[in-house]
């Protein structure tokens, strides 16, 4: 017994690590395939050679994003079968299918179309080197249609029978497998979380340059664009993220006890806890800071309504709570800190400073890997909050996976661990080199013709600056 736990564990370490390296590089590359499609389209439409200049400087960037991305998805897609072959065989059915859909419609739109964006900039004409890189910015948005309708399945199951062998069978509409519950509210807050991850990145890359030199047409275009995405999504996602957790409170409520704290229930108002140390020993928040019946306004948007606790639910139905706890605060805080640097920007913007302030270059220099924590720590919520089930409610993790001895588990992960940190260690390193320099305001245009590139000399009229 105590071996299969540690393999169970081992197991479930194995994936975690695997699914937080992939998930880094889908988050960045569905953004970054997007505003690639902007910037070729203004240049199209205005003519302005900055644009095409950021073009060219950020396709490099997204080609090494896009080949790790596929990389360590590909790895991730074996241990269904090595270590989750029980889930693999009762889930199979209904997922194996919608996985599918995403290989012959998205990965074979983006693969199609993926050479021309990359290596025909010089080769094929304007509109047709446009339509390949709407397709592939088309192509990641698909991808992460069916990846999330497999994930969001897996959280509210629908449309699905129970076979004679306890397998989960499609039924008669594959619209309720896909269209189930939390996909909607699961792939809006997924994709603007990928926007918000590129802007701040590119917004941070910009400000890097800025603070170097302020004159730079590319830094202060890129800069501009990516404050733009954040002071505009920024508030938009945080409504996504609420009707997102209302949907959650509906279809699994033990998972939002989990994100608020609430060990008790609370029969005339919930306090909305803010920081504390969950306790799960004790079934209490040690050194809770709270504000009274804020979390009923919010939820329930009643400040007397009642809200159930995870004294309701079985010790054995209850997921990590301070896991869960901490990464929902950090996701929350990390929305709130994007918000605040859009708002910020737009004073910015307003006042004619947007590309002279510098403690605002610096606070989003410092905000630019902010994105990426905020959609693990939300990935981290997902998931764990989920736990001790795959498909919630119907099948535990401990029914899931491969019967493995725990040695042979331990060792695919530390080769996992030396390998990931090996090879992705020196693509995010090489990453940053190409980051590290400054957008140059003299490569050729789309079509091997010069840019026009009049007025990049002095800052006041630089080509798209604002």
């Amino acid at each position: 017994m105590f071996a299969s736990v540690d393999a169970l564990l081992l197991a479930r370490a194995q994936f975690a690590f695997t699914v937080s390296f992939h998930f880094l590089f889908p988050a960045f590359s569905i953004g970054l395939a997007s505003y690639l499609m902007v910037l070729e389209g203004l240049w199209l439409k205005t003519g302005k050679g900055v644009y095409a200049n950021l073009f060219r400087y950020w396709l490099k960037i997204f080609a090494v994003v896009f080949a790790m991305g596929v990389v360590s998805g590909i790895v991730m897609s074996y241990q269904f079968g090595t270590n989750w072959s029980v889930f693999s065989d009762k889930a199979g059915p209904v997922i194996g299918p919608l996985m599918a859909y995403e290989v012959l419609t998205a990965f074979f739109l983006e693969a199609g179309f993926l050479g021309v964006m990359l290596f025909g900039i010089n080769k094929v004409g304007r509109k047709l080197h446009f339509t390949a890189t709407c397709a592939v910015a088309i192509g990641t948005f698909i991808s992460a249609f069916w990846i999330l309708s497999v994930n969001s399945w897996m959280q509210t199951p629908t449309g699905y029978e129970i076979g004679a062998n306890g397998q989960f069978l499609p039924g008669p509409s594959w619209a309720a497998i896909i269209f189930n519950p939390s996909f909607p509210y699961r792939l809006v807050h997924t994709v603007l979380a990928a926007y918000l991850t590129t802007a701040f990145a590119v917004g941070g890359v910009g400000a890097w340059h800025l603070l170097k030199d302020r004159a730079n047409p590319g830094a202060r275009t890129m800069f501009s664009m990516a404050m733009w995405m954040a002071a505009i999504v920024a508030p938009i996602q945080i409504f996504a993220g609420d009707m997102h957790g209302l949907n959650t409170l509906e279809h699994q409520p033990v998972k939002v006890m989990a994100m608020e704290g609430h060990y008790d229930s609370h029969p005339d108002g919930a306090p909305l806890i803010l920081f504390g140390i969950p306790n799960s020993k004790e079934k209490r928040i040690d050194h809770a800071i709270s504000i009274p019946k804020a979390s009923s306004l919010i939820l329930k948007h009643e400040l007397n309504a009642p809200l159930r606790g995870l004294d309701s639910v079985p010790d054995a139905d209850e997921p990590p709570v301070g896991i869960v706890f901490w990464a929902f605060r950090v996701m929350v805080g990390l929305g709130f800190a994007m918000l605040g640097l859009g708002a910020w920007s737009l004073l910015a913007r307003m006042r004619g400073r947007l590309h002279d302030w510098t403690w605002l270059h610096r606070s989003a220099l410092l905000m630019g890997p902010s994105g990426f924590v905020a959609v693990l720590a939300g990935w981290i919520v997902t998931e764990v909050g989920r736990q001790p089930f795959t498909v919630y409610g119907l099948l535990r993790t401990s029914h899931s996976a491969s019967p493995l001895d725990a040695p042979a588990v331990a060792s695919s992960l530390l080769a996992f661990v030396i390998v990931y940190f090996s090879v992705f260690g020196m693509g995010i390193w090489y990453l940053l080199h190409l980051m590290q320099k400054p957008p140059q305001a003299h490569e050729s245009a789309l079509d091997g013709a010069p840019i026009r590139t009049a007025g990049i000399t002095p800052a006041p009229a630089i080509e798209g600056g604002e």
